[in-house]
């Protein structure tokens, strides 16, 4: 008797706030279509949208895909919502699988929460995998040759399909504008030290001042390597103080062992939800896959999506309002994680890493200010002072995260 061979169901996850989300599908679809996936009958494929209505003021119809030949390429659509979320947490929460306050842990307000959600409904639905896509992050990949401009396609889902099924997570590369940190010329206001006290203050372990400096040459640019492009070679990402480092997007999950999967998390108003990932997943096998994304940072490459490929990628320069907005408010959101991660990955240390900190950027942020014209950036040192205060809280929230989240894996098994 000849056995059938189970289909592979793939679920795509985005979390998404803007309105450029259709085009981003759009331009998905017609890729897995070029690379044969939407044809290959064994692997079926599911779209996971969990939008934010608030983030750029859009409406639900922004992301409720009605174009009839993508929605052909794809076997389902689950859009969720704050209703729907909310529904299946109350729903968690009648069957006593957690409680009201755990519920609100995994699925409240938040960035972490809805890659969450994505994460629950995909296991809820019976996927084998799922590949989180960012809706800033386009399937394409932009090489340097001395000073032209090689622009090539990625087999970005099919690259992480045939790799998961060996592994517990998949992550690829990034290129394009990867970092929020502008283009700076230093001068008498502020220096390149300055500046780099500043960013380690700040940031995390894994940003490293001298990669930081090579794309500030580049004009703030990550070029793709093309012997990564062109290699089938896979890499073990190992840990580094007590993290294996991984973005919240273009990454893979093996979901069919519940055990390796783990929440995300990030303390009330902050980022930072794939870096406490990174801190959970020391037993999980994680493979680095030789394929990238465009990080569209700044939004001023949309015109990627309609195939136009510009020869020279523009610096990203201090000097405008909305690029020292951009950089301020990430400032702000790695300032409000980065005592839990101090917690976390130096917990001996920690107090000495804090008042380190507090010094360092007591000397530089005036000068920050003077140089980007903004005194908004001092609002940094009280939001280090409250996010350090709280900080076993947010400890404890993320371990109650870890629970209520091995409580729901539980139950669907069960189901």
């Amino acid at each position: 008797m000849k056995i059938k061979k189970k289909k592979i169901n793939v679920g795509i996850g985005f979390v998404t706030g803007r309105k450029n989300f259709k085009n981003v599908v759009k331009t998905y679809v017609d890729n897995w279509n070029e690379s044969g996936l939407v044809d290959n009958k064994k692997i079926l494929l599911h779209l996971f949208v969990a939008y934010d209505l608030k983030y750029k003021r859009t409406k639900v119809s922004d992301y409720k895909i009605v174009d009839e030949e993508i929605l052909e390429m794809v076997d389902s659509a689950y859009y969720l919502g704050n209703s729907s979320i909310a529904n299946e947490a109350q729903y968690l929460v009648e069957k006593k699988v957690v409680s009201l306050k755990e519920a609100r842990l995994i699925f409240g307000e938040g960035y972490a929460m809805k890659r969450n959600a994505v994460l629950y409904f995909a296991l809820k639905n019976k996927m084998d995998y799922l590949i989180f896509l960012d809706d800033d992050e386009y399937p394409i990949a932009t090489i340097k040759i001395n000073d032209s401009l090689v622009w090539k396609g990625q087999e970005v889902l099919s690259t992480h399909i045939s790799n998961i099924q060996n592994v517990d997570m998949t992550h690829g590369y990034h290129c394009g504008y990867i970092s929020p940190i502008p283009y700076m010329e230093f001068n008498d206001k502020l220096s390149e030290e300055d500046f780099r006290i500043f960013i380690e203050s700040i940031s995390n372990d894994i940003i490293n001042w001298n990669s930081i400096r090579k794309k500030m040459n580049d004009g703030g640019v990550t070029y793709a390597d093309l012997d990564i492009i062109n290699s089938e070679t896979t890499k073990v990402v190992k840990e580094i103080d007590g993290m294996k480092f991984i973005s919240g997007a273009n990454l893979g999950f093996n979901l069919k062992n519940p055990n390796k999967i783990f929440p995300f998390y990030n303390p009330p108003g902050a980022r930072g939800e794939d870096t406490f990932l990174s801190t959970s997943i020391g037993k999980c096998d994680v493979w680095k896959i030789p394929c990238y994304t465009f990080h569209d940072g700044f939004s001023a490459y949309e015109h990627l999506l309609l195939g136009v490929l510009p020869n020279k990628l523009k610096a990203m320069r201090a000097d405008s309002g909305v690029i020292t907005k951009r950089f301020l408010k990430a400032s702000i959101g790695w300032i409000r994680y980065k005592p839990l991660l101090l917690y976390i990955t130096q917990r001996d240390n920690y107090e000495m890493e804090i008042m380190k900190m507090k010094e360092n950027l007591s000397k530089v942020i005036p000068k920050i200010c003077s140089y980007f014209g903004n005194d908004e950036f001092k609002n940094i040192l009280k939001e280090l002072e409250f996010y350090h205060t709280h900080v076993e809280d947010h400890y404890k929230d993320f371990e109650n995260t870890k629970l209520a989240w091995a409580k729901i894996t539980k139950s669907l098994e069960n189901q």
